[in-house]
């Protein structure tokens, strides 16, 4: 099969690769041209050959935006648009009716797999009109992992997106998690080897998972994780699942309180630790720090 893909960074870029192996053929548009196989989008709608399958994969908000209203303007009634990147499902209905109003098909990916996606494949959350998911599934058998699992057609636009939002918002429970069980180990005296306890927990517990597997790496490369800051940005995905449990009365305690963690960790000197310290002092006469 025939496939356009745009954005060739980390994931767009092993995803060109991953397709390729699997003897499709894929003519890929990056701005940067030693990544590009055609010279513009226009160009890149040229090269391919009608009914078109152009694969998105660049940042969500304006990024997309643009690049989906550039392509309203250069496809045909036939054509589908696939959203593969990070964006919030209501703006998948929004370019889905843009794109319908020109005869051009749409449908929302999410996609999880990061860096490792070449080689393991990727786990595919897609939404979007039957008749157009089922075009695409040669493209999707081959990017999802062997075997029976890591693909759902999960219902109509934006399903997949939502979909990859809620694993978003589980995947910060999850590390938050772990974070914190690892600070706790860390801090008693009676345990001296935190790293092999993580490790001790990859077989036989209720625990394991890829996500463990990960942070064991991590302290193999760094035992006490000394060389990195303790700094954690959010993708904008915990916000988006947090609203929507607002939005449909979901009760999201654990998610929440991991996407407030991400906002505890930008601040060097905590405004509400302080408050919190003199409130202590006050009532207590517990002791404070003040600053040098």
């Amino acid at each position: 099969m025939q496939l356009g893909l745009i954005g060739l960074g980390k994931m767009g870029g092993n995803m060109r690769e991953r397709l390729r192996r699997a003897g499709h053929t894929v003519i890929g548009y990056d701005r940067n041209p030693d990544l590009s196989d055609a010279a513009s989008l226009a160009d890149l709608v040229d090269k391919l050959e009608a009914p078109r399958v152009v694969w998105v994969m660049v940042p969500a908000g304006g990024p997309t935006q643009s690049v989906v209203d550039e392509l309203g303007g250069l496809l045909f009634p036939g054509d589908i648009v696939v959203d593969g990147g990070n964006s919030r499902w209501s703006d998948d209905e929004k370019h889905a009716e843009e794109l319908g109003a020109k005869g051009i098909g749409f449908v929302d990916a999410g996609v999880s797999g990061g860096v490792w996606g070449l080689q393991n494949g990727y786990a595919l959350m897609v939404g979007g009109e039957k008749e157009h998911v089922e075009r695409l599934r040669p493209i999707f058998d081959a990017l999802k992992p062997e075997g029976p699992y890591g693909y759902v057609h999960a219902g109509k636009v934006g399903a997949g997106h939502f979909s990859k939002m809620v694993h978003n918002g589980i995947e910060y429970a999850m590390m938050q998690a772990y974070a914190e069980g690892w600070e706790l180990l860390e801090k008693v005296d009676s345990v001296d080897n935190v790293r092999e306890v993580f490790r001790s927990w990859q077989e036989g517990t209720v625990i394991r998972s890829w996500l463990l597997d990960l942070a064991v790496n991590a302290l193999d490369e760094d035992p006490h994780l000394d060389r990195l800051k303790g700094f954690a940005e959010d993708s904008g995905e915990g916000r988006w699942t947090v609203e929507a449990a607002i939005d449909n009365a979901v009760p999201l305690p654990a998610i929440t309180a991991s996407l407030f963690a991400r906002f505890s960790s930008r601040q060097d000197d905590s405004p509400q630790m302080k408050m919190i310290a003199a409130l202590r002092n006050q009532f207590g006469g517990h002791a404070v720090e003040s600053k040098k």
